[in-house]
């Protein structure tokens, strides 16, 4: 039954109009909805979305939250970075980037944080 439904993550914000600013600014998304006030609703490809919410949970995650799957990730990366996105350097068994880029047999992906500490990622398959 789930297996046919839409996804929309869910990211917590400390600050919902510095998030907004973040998502609008850096990423080039607008929010197309909004489920009550102190929130955001973006929407993305293929019915996918998610939903950002005010709260003083944000940004204490370890672990990524929230990723894009893309067919060219040095393009993605050479955009965001022209917007002012920095991505994360890794250096631990089983992840290591070079130039922000992790490789394994799966593909490649990047992590960065948004304005609220959220894990983001993208993604390309082999």
């Amino acid at each position: 039954m789930l297996t046919d439904s839409n996804i929309l993550a869910v990211l917590p914000a400390k600050d919902i109009d510095r998030a907004k600013d973040f998502y609008r600014d850096k990423l080039g998304m607008e929010p197309s909805d909004s489920m009550e006030e102190g929130s955001a609703i973006y929407r993305c490809g293929n019915g996918t979305g998610f939903l950002i919410y005010q709260t003083e949970n944000a940004g204490t995650a370890k672990n990524t939250q929230m990723g894009w799957e893309t067919d060219n990730l040095e393009r993605e990366m050479e955009d965001l970075r022209g917007r002012g996105v920095v991505f994360e350097e890794y250096d631990f068994p089983g992840l290591k980037t070079e130039n922000g880029i992790a490789t394994n047999d799966w593909g490649k992906a990047a992590w960065f944080l948004d304005s609220e500490g959220n894990i983001l990622n993208l993604s390309q398959r082999t």
